[in-house]
C-alpha cells in the first residue's frame, strides 16, 4: 500500500469511526423498541394495513425525533455517564465527540424531525413528537432524574409518545385507542427500567440519581414492580374490550400472565432474601412489549 492509499485509508477509518460516535449518540436499540410500538399502532388505526409510504414517513421521522431526544440527553448527562460504568464509553464520556458538536447535532436533529412529520404525515403528529422531545429534555432529563426517585414514572411518558404519533400520522387525530397504547407503555416503563435499575444500584447511587432502588428498599422496589405490573396487565385487557378482538385478547392474557408470575417471582426471591436477579424481568418486559405489538398488528389485519 502507498502512503497516499495509507492516508486515504486512514481517513475513512476516521470518518467511519465519527458517523459510529454520533450513531451511538441517538442510542439507536432504544429507537428500535420505540418502532416496535409505533407501527402496529399504524396498523390499528388504519384497521389494516397503512400506506406504507406513510409508515416509512413516520418511521423515519420518529428515527430522527428519537435520535434527537437521546443526543440531548447524552448531552446533558455526560458528567455522569463518566461516572458510570454503564455509560462510560458513551461518546462523549470518552471525548470522542465534542460536547458543541453534539448539543448542535442534538438540535438540528429535532428541526428536521419535526419538519419532516409537518410536511410528509401531519402536523398533529409533528407537534407530538417535538412535545417528546421537549418533554424528555427539559422534563425528564433536567427536571426529575436528578431530583426525585419518581423520575422514571413521569418522565417516562415521553417513551409512550410514538404511539401517540403513529395514531395521528394515520388518522390526523387521536382516539381513546391510542390513549389505552399510551397507558399500557406507561405502566411499562417503571417495571421496566426498575429492573435495570436494580441491577446497576451502585452506579445511579455513585453517580446521584435518586433512581428508586437507590433511596428505597429491594422489598419496597419488588412491590411498585408488581404494582405497576398489575396496571400495565389491566391497560393492556381495557384495549381487547375497546378496539381489538379475541385473537389479541388471547396474546394479552397470556403474555400478561407470564409477566405477572414473573413480576411475582422477583418480589418473592427478594422476601426471601435471596439473589433477586432482576435483569431477567427486565429482558422478559422486552420480549413481553414486542409480542403484545405485534398481536396488535396482526389482530388489526386478520379479524378487524
Amino acid at each position: 500500500m502507498t502512503s497516499v492509499e495509507a492516508r486515504a485509508a486512514t481517513r475513512s477509518r476516521g470518518a467511519g469511526s465519527a458517523v459510529g460516535a454520533y450513531l451511538a449518540l441517538t442510542k439507536p436499540r432504544i429507537i428500535e423498541l420505540l418502532l416496535v410500538t409505533t407501527v402496529p399502532t399504524m396498523f390499528l388505526a388504519a384497521r389494516g394495513v397503512p400506506s406504507l409510504w406513510l409508515v416509512a414517513a413516520t418511521l423515519v421521522g420518529g428515527s430522527l425525533s428519537a435520535g434527537a431526544a437521546n443526543t440531548l440527553n447524552c448531552f446533558i448527562d455526560r458528567d455522569i455517564d463518566q461516572i458510570m460504568r454503564r455509560t462510560q464509553r458513551r461518546p462523549l464520556a470518552t471525548h470522542v465527540v465534542a460536547p458543541r458538536s453534539a448539543l448542535i447535532f442534538g438540535i438540528v436533529l429535532a428541526v428536521v424531525s419535526t419538519g419532516w412529520l409537518a410536511v410528509f404525515t401531519n402536523p398533529l403528529a409533528a407537534a407530538l413528537s417535538l412535545t417528546a422531545i421537549l418533554f424528555y429534555v427539559f422534563v425528564y432529563t433536567l427536571g426529575l432524574k436528578r431530583r426525585t426517585p419518581q423520575n422514571i414514572v413521569w418522565g417516562g411518558a415521553a417513551g409512550c409518545m410514538p404511539v401517540l404519533i403513529g395514531w395521528a400520522a394515520v388518522t390526523g387525530s387521536l382516539s381513546w385507542s391510542a390513549v389505552v397504547l399510551f397507558a399500557v407503555i406507561f405502566f411499562w416503563t417503571p417495571p421496566h427500567f426498575w429492573a435495570l435499575a436494580m441491577r446497576y444500584r451502585e452506579d445511579y447511587a455513585a453517580a446521584g440519581i435518586p433512581m428508586l432502588p437507590v433511596v428505597a428498599t429491594p422489598l419496597f422496589v419488588t412491590r411498585r414492580i408488581v404494582f405497576y405490573s398489575w396496571l400495565m396487565v389491566a391497560a393492556s385487557l381495557s384495549l381487547w374490550a375497546l378496539d381489538s378482538s379475541w385473537l389479541y385478547g388471547a396474546v394479552a392474557v397470556t403474555a400478561g400472565g407470564w409477566f405477572l408470575v414473573e413480576a411475582h417471582r422477583l418480589l418473592g426471591r427478594v422476601r426471601r432474601g435471596l439473589e433477586a436477579g432482576p435483569m431477567r424481568l427486565f429482558h422478559l418486559s422486552i420480549t413481553y412489549l414486542t409480542i403484545l405489538f405485534v398481536a396488535i398488528a396482526i389482530d388489526a389485519v386478520v379479524l378487524l
